[in-house]
């Protein structure tokens, strides 16, 4: 469910638009050596950290015998609330973006009054509720792993500090993020 609706929503706002900012700015910086850059820190990078994430379903799918017990239920729950912020942060960022009107304005309605980023605390979430699901059924704490890298990536790494470097100069921004967590929602 989680992985068709963000394919869904990437390809429709994806289509027909300029690569993301961020590989055209490294694929700049790079220069020469673009391609074994890329290869090393796009390409493998990007998949030891798709194998750390996975990792609390690997674990579970490596245990002989799993229980879902009542845990189970309150990771599905976590999971869910994940899911909700994830998919309805960014349905009310494509609507807003969508009127003419809001052209370089900031999203300050929604959850995003509440959150900076709710579809990426959103994903966090959903990646802490895997990691309680397979836990309490059998996985080991190495479960843990994943919804903590995912976390730290979403907030220090490649999601929020490099969107909130390139909001700094919008009108309103200033305001915004003095009244609105960056990721956690309040």
């Amino acid at each position: 469910i989680w992985g068709l609706r963000l394919f869904y929503h990437i390809i429709k706002r994806n289509w027909g638009k300029p690569e993301d900012f961020r590989y055209a700015n490294w694929r700049k910086e790079w220069g020469k050596l673009v391609i074994p850059r890329a290869f090393l820190q796009v390409y493998m990078l990007q998949g030891v950290f798709m194998f750390i994430v996975a990792l609390p379903i690997i674990l579970l799918n490596s245990e002989n015998q799993s229980t879902f017990t009542i845990f189970g239920f309150l990771g599905l729950l976590i999971w869910a609330i994940g899911f909700f912020f994830e998919s309805v942060g960014d349905y009310q960022l494509k609507v807003f973006k969508s009127n003419p009107e809001n052209k370089g304005k900031i999203m300050d309605q929604g959850l995003w009054k509440y959150s900076r980023h709710p579809n990426y605390f959103g994903e966090a979430t959903m990646w802490w509720g895997i990691a309680v699901i397979a836990f309490s059924s059998g996985a080991s704490i190495a479960s843990f792993i994943s919804p903590i890298t995912i976390t730290y990536l979403l907030l220090f790494v490649s999601g929020v500090p490099m969107l909130e470097k390139s909001f700094a100069n919008r009108p309103g921004y200033k305001e915004y993020k003095e009244v609105t967590p960056v990721f956690f929602p309040w």
